[in-house]
């Protein structure tokens, strides 16, 4: 069973709400919690999801001062202090679990178990192909593709950090022949996954074509695990939308027994980046056929 003080993602997504809202208002949790008289370290309690339990009215003061005043974003603040405690979906929280929340998680995270089959994963790609992806989807703003190619290469901090996440990331074959933005940015998002894979916080295997039926016939998903034990591993499948993240322990241990299949599907380390090399081959022929 789910220990009952794990901090579950509304609370630390409360939490982290709280820590910003203070921080882009100047204020010290010190200063917050003098002003209204609250006990020392109150405050920083409530943003480290130490406090379980937030009051209405503690968080309206809260929201007061620090200027959050558009009513839909109070409301759904209410609701994640309210609903901290239960689990479930996420259809109520759409203007908190934007796709901004799945960086939030990746860097907190410890081990990131990644299965991709269309594109090369997110926190494997290069800005050029990054962009092209953005280009294909249904907004292609110039200013906002590249501001959002931008912050998928911040993402990728983690995994060259000081204490780099680990990742295991199994991608499909096929991902590596499209040529998303054509052969020469394909050519480079194909050395750079090749380079990656050297680190040995990542271990990068391909799914080969020829595998036929296998257990990843799903759709893509990402297991993310926390260095607090009472941080319990949750799962994210990347949606139309939002994307849907999945918290309770059955579907998190589903997709752990799946993701360990696909990984005995796939070639060794050594094997996919041999198939990696082969592939930049090909393209670098005059035709570009692949092996």
């Amino acid at each position: 069973m789910t220990p009952s003080n794990s901090p579950t993602l509304r609370l630390r997504r409360l939490a982290t709400m709280l820590r910003q809202s203070r921080e882009a208002t100047g204020y010290t949790a010190t200063q917050v919690g003098n002003k209204y008289g609250w006990s020392s370290g109150k405050v920083s309690k409530m943003e480290t999801t130490e406090t379980k339990r937030i009051k209405a009215d503690d968080l309206d003061k809260l929201m007061d001062l620090y200027e959050i005043t558009d009513p839909d974003k109070r409301s759904v603040m209410h609701a994640l202090a309210k609903d901290a405690r239960q689990r479930g979906w996420w259809s109520k929280y759409k203007e908190v679990f934007t796709e901004r929340a799945l960086p939030d998680f990746e860097a907190e995270a410890s081990v990131i178990r990644t299965f991709e089959t269309q594109m090369v994963p997110g926190l494997l790609q290069t800005p050029d192909y990054a962009e092209a992806l953005l280009r294909g989807g249904r907004f292609a703003n110039p200013e906002i593709i590249r501001k959002k190619a931008e912050a998928r290469m911040v993402r990728r901090e983690i995994l060259v950090r000081h204490y780099p996440a680990r990742l295991r990331a199994v991608i499909e074959e096929s991902a590596l022949h499209k040529p998303i933005g054509g052969k020469e940015i394909l050519k480079k998002q194909l050395a750079y996954l090749h380079r990656m894979a050297q680190l040995s916080n990542i271990d990068l295997q391909v799914l080969p074509a020829d595998v036929g039926s296998h257990s990843g016939l799903c759709a893509p998903f990402t297991i993310l695990e926390f260095p607090d034990p009472l941080d319990l591993p949750i799962v994210y499948i990347d949606t139309a939308s939002n994307g849907l993240f999945l918290e309770e322990q059955d579907e998190v241990e589903a997709h752990s027994a799946t993701f360990s299949d696909i990984q005995g599907s796939a070639l060794s380390t050594v094997r996919s980046a041999d198939l990696i090399t082969s592939i930049m081959k090909s393209l670098e022929s005059p035709h570009g056929h692949h092996p």
